[in-house]
């Protein structure tokens, strides 16, 4: 089943259990999705999904640490509980053993040996790692083991 679709299925779930907050975020899941199908005018597969609610992810993750830093543990508890909910569709995380192996390979493969090509080799993890790690992350080692 379309990710797309398990989500719309989740919204009916979620409206029959009367699960307000979870139907809260599946609503705008779909609102996000439709809206980049309208922009577009093109029916998004599941990897373009995929992208969409790691957004999401790393928007409430942003509003949560502003939230923090302004003394507000209400609402970052609130965008906490959202990022609960869109985690549930994204693929499992990848490990670090896991991440530092796609690292090497990718260095390996591409012949990179200084920062310069950094570009080759994130180019080469983030066709792999898509939504299943935070490719700021990512960038960071990388930079680190050519650096």
């Amino acid at each position: 089943m379309p990710l797309k679709d398990q989500i719309t299925d989740d919204m009916k779930s979620a409206m029959k259990a009367g699960d307000k907050d979870r139907l809260k975020v599946v609503r705008l899941m779909l609102a996000a999705i439709k809206q980049v199908e309208v922009d577009k005018r093109i029916e998004l597969d599941d990897a373009a999904v995929l992208s969409i609610l790691d957004k999401m992810v790393k928007q409430r993750r942003d509003s949560v640490e502003q939230f923090q830093k302004g003394g507000r543990d209400d609402l970052a508890n609130i965008e906490l509980a959202e990022i609960t909910v869109l985690e549930g569709y994204l693929p499992e995380q990848l490990s670090d053993a896991e991440l530092d192996a796609m690292i090497d390979d990718a260095i390996s493969s591409s012949g990179a040996d200084s920062i310069r090509d950094m570009g080759k080799v994130m180019g080469q993890i983030k066709s792999k790692a898509a939504g299943r790690a935070d490719m700021g992350a990512v960038g960071a080692k990388v930079k680190a083991r050519l650096g």
